[in-house]
């Protein structure tokens, strides 16, 4: 009868989901949206007054006056990519589609595209690294050779910059490159002065997102190229930030020296990427029409790179895909387009950026790995046989002890999904069941931790939330450790097994070497094969992406929620958004040496050049 009675309760979540995704879509299937129609390249000398004519002249014929027809434009992409954004109804938009010169008309989702959110170069053998002295020093030879990347420009399309960090100081650059044709754009909190020799633009655009979910609320984002969430900063130093001692996260995890992989590298940073107010759901969202309008502007400015660490969670055709547009009309003037491979593995068909002419990047490890140990036992047998799981955090606390609960055994008894059960959910754990205790939830992350502390525990073992040998750290505002998912049994088994189960949680100390195998692919990391074009392999190559230490934004919580108000200048995250930056740092470097090398040049150096690793030692 209970298992009847929880497969009821699946049955009906689901079809609750179902009743109202079909009331959203019928509400709101006829209202104008954001659409954008692509239609391929300029042609000939023409005005951005002729331009924009001829795009208003396709939306004429569907508005039925001209002042209707250019009060609807978003964005009209004169630079290189020929093509406009607008707000039509579906009805509208197919008309167009049946144009003449029309490639392809799309919905510019709001909600689609999204961020894929020191010690990885030095793995990686480019900066730091010590090799065993019998063999060459390639990291010495390409670095000098590319004079550190001093002759390039990256252009970055992301959240934002925090343009104070020390990693984007300018002290003995060179003057910026006379091919740059970019500039600072003003803003709140950012103007001019905000730019240097080595953050050479800031530009920033939301005409798409203000379109779909109204003017931007200044309290959640800065109306410029202000970074309010780390990401941007994160990927941006990653890419190219200058070298600096002592930089850590936290509690100094990680310190040591943090630094790009093309040190000297101009940077140029295209805010696409916004805060959606909480009642309209939360979280960070970066439009199409934005995406390309910032391509757009990029390739005019002059990068010579560039990289995007965005993507949508599933695989999109590449005329519908704003990206793959964007990347488009950029590799076809030998610009190196890299981009992230999505977050949605370890499940099949999952890529994303997979069109042929993007250098499309997946997630693995570095040798590093923050241990915290956790001690279960009570008493006497904790001395004499302690059981002990192998956690990891990057959350700085002092050693505790505490009883210890299982989720499932401390919710509140209320009716939900099954699947639900034991997961530390929102509103599931009992304060009174709870209170003074730490929690073991089965499956646990940011969320968990959260209701743990809400619901007044004083600490959480988590199990990793991805199957796999890695662990993707977060630093939780309670004591906390993650522990394997082959070691969440044992600690099930003990809390069974035992009267008064407890949990030593031991701060955690970083160690070098600690991982093995390494590197290994991070279980989030999508995977293929390429659901557009199977034949097409993707991801291209993959780099660092797990635990990766870089700047952030000094107004961005290092836990990701606005109740955390701690200070970090470096944060740890992980992602294919941080190995993607890895890579365009290398692309930089060997576009320095190989100025006139094309894009299939430099991705097939990349793909296609290893050494076999038979020692590295780390200097202290």
């Amino acid at each position: 009868m209970r298992m009847k009675n929880q497969l009821l309760t699946v049955v009906f979540c689901a079809l609750a989901l179902l009743v109202n995704i079909i009331n959203v879509s019928s509400t709101s299937s006829e209202l104008p949206k954001v659409y954008i129609v692509y239609l391929g390249e300029h042609v000939g000398d023409k005005t951005f007054q002729e331009i924009e004519d001829a795009h208003h002249s396709y939306l004429h014929s569907v508005k039925g006056s001209r002042e209707e027809a250019k009060a609807c434009v978003v964005y009209s992409y004169k630079n290189v990519i020929n093509g406009f954004s607008a707000l039509l109804t579906p009805d509208e938009a197919h008309k167009i589609s049946k144009m003449d010169g029309v490639i392809s008309v799309f919905h510019s989702d709001p909600k689609k595209t999204r961020p894929h959110t020191t010690r990885s170069w030095d793995f990686i053998n480019l900066l730091e690294a010590k090799w065993d002295p019998t063999r060459s020093n390639t990291r010495d030879k390409l670095l000098t050779q590319a004079d550190y990347g001093q002759n390039v420009v990256v252009g970055v399309i992301d959240t934002g910059v925090w343009p104070e960090s020390e990693s984007f100081n300018d002290v003995g650059m060179g003057p910026i490159p006379t091919t740059w044709n970019g500039f600072c754009q003003t803003g709140v909190g950012f103007d001019s002065s905000h730019c240097n020799r080595k953050l050479v633009g800031a530009r920033y655009y939301l005409r798409a997102y203000e379109a779909n979910f109204g003017p931007l609320d200044p309290t959640i984002d800065f109306r410029s190229a202000r970074d309010s969430v780390g990401h941007g900063t994160h990927t941006s130093s990653t890419v190219g930030g200058r070298s600096v001692p002592n930089a850590a996260a936290i509690g100094g995890f990680g310190i040591g020296n943090a630094t790009g992989g093309a040190p000297l590298v101009r940077l140029a940073m295209y805010k696409v990427c916004w805060n959606i107010p909480a009642d309209l759901g939360g979280g960070n969202t970066c439009a199409d029409a934005d995406v390309i309008a910032a391509f757009d502007d990029a390739i005019a400015d002059g990068v010579d790179i560039i990289s995007v660490s965005l993507g949508s969670e599933t695989p999109t055709p590449y005329v519908e895909d704003g990206t793959a547009i964007g990347a488009l009309n950029a590799v076809k003037r030998d610009i190196v387009v890299v981009c992230s491979a999505g977050n949605s593995g370890p499940d099949p068909f999952t890529v994303t950026n997979i069109a042929p002419w993007i250098i499309t990047v997946g997630a693995s490890s570095i040798d590093r790995v923050f241990s915290s140990p956790v001690l279960l036992g009570n008493g006497v047998v904790a001395e004499v046989r302690p059981v002990k799981p192998l956690g990891q955090s990057i959350t700085p606390f002092v050693k505790g002890t505490y009883p210890l609960v299982y989720a499932a055994d401390v919710e509140i008894p209320v009716e939900m999904c099954f699947s639900f059960h034991r997961l530390c959910l929102p509103g599931t754990l009992s304060p009174a069941l709870v209170a003074g205790k730490a929690v073991f939830c089965w499956k646990g992350d940011t969320v968990s931790a959260l209701e743990v502390q809400r619901a007044g525990g004083v600490a959480a073992v988590l199990g990793n939330p991805k199957e796999g040998v890695g662990v993707s750290q977060t630093p939780y505002v309670i004591p906390a450790s993650v522990v394997l998912s082959d070691q969440k049994l044992k600690i099930y088994n003990y809390i069974r097994s035992t009267a008064t189960p407890t949990a030593t949680l031991t701060p955690a100390r970083t160690l070098i070497g600690g991982s093995s195998p390494t590197p290994f692919m991070a279980p989030f990391t999508s995977r293929g094969p390429n659901a557009i074009e199977p034949n097409l392999l993707k991801p291209d190559i993959t780099a660092p992406g797990f635990n990766i230490l870089a700047a952030w934004s000094e107004v961005a919580s290092p836990f990701g929620v606005a109740s955390d108000n701690r200070v970090a200048k470096y944060n740890i995250i992980s992602g294919t958004s941080m190995s993607c930056p890895h890579v365009a740092g290398v692309a930089a470097l060997i576009k320095a040496i190989h100025p006139d090398w094309s894009s299939a040049a430099i991705r097939s150096a990349l793909m296609t050049t290893s050494i076999k690793l038979t020692k590295l030692t780390i200097s202290p």
